[in-house]
């Protein structure tokens, strides 16, 4: 199975060159870590970053350069700072090309819940909903089952929705798929995870086309 840092790798693999990419809280942070070489993309903050780096080293935090979820970062070279009012411009004017988010639930037709669990204090919604409402793509990172086994890829989310049929494509600990018309297709399975592990984490409906690649991460 893959660990945080390993589906932030694969999801790395989704960017594209010239790409501006808004990373949400959590392992959508780790991302900035593994981009690779060979292309330039552009990470953006809803608090108000453009240029985002990587995580520091230790001993190299800056308190002042923080990334919404409030863990210090990095700033790349041509990186600059504004107001929220800007940064909810660019992203209500869409003009992010990918999102990244984490998700407690994610249904079989791309809806996604991971904001509220009720009964429990949140803060608010944050960003998520413009996110979600505005970006061209999102991929979401998220554990395939919660702490009691039970599946986080539903028929339909329990929780309160974030946003409906947005959700391109998700990678888990198991697997990388695509969510269709016709529900989540298994495009790769993670190392040392077979398709049986898969469709019984999984309680919505999963297409399974023809013998599934191991990922390379």
């Amino acid at each position: 199975m893959l660990d945080k840092n390993g589906i932030a790798k694969r999801i790395a693999r989704e960017l594209q060159d010239g790409f501006y990419v808004n990373l949400g809280i959590g392992i959508p942070t780790l991302v900035a870590n593994y981009v690779p070489e060979n292309i330039h993309v552009t990470f953006q903050s809803e608090n108000g970053m453009l240029g985002m780096g990587p995580f520091p080293f230790e001993g190299e935090e800056d308190a002042d350069v923080i990334n919404a979820g409030k863990q210090t970062v990095t700033m790349m070279p041509g990186g600059v700072y504004f107001d929220s009012a800007t940064s909810f411009a660019m992203i209500r004017g869409e003009h992010v090309d990918l999102t990244v988010l984490g998700a407690m639930e994610v249904s079989e037709t791309g809806d996604i819940a991971n904001w509220k669990i009720p009964g429990k204090m949140v803060k608010g919604m944050g960003g998520a909903m413009d996110l979600v409402a505005s970006a061209k793509n999102i991929i979401v990172a998220m554990q395939h089952v919660n702490k009691a086994g039970e599946s986080k890829l539903l028929p339909k989310c329990t929780l309160p929705l974030t946003g409906i049929a947005c959700v391109k494509k998700i990678v888990t600990e198991l697997a990388f798929l695509e969510v269709t018309a016709d529900g989540f297709k298994l495009i790769e399975r993670a190392p040392g995870v077979n398709v049986e592990d898969i469709q019984k984490a999984t309680l919505g409906k999963l297409i399974i086309e023809g013998e599934i690649p191991e990922m390379v991460i």
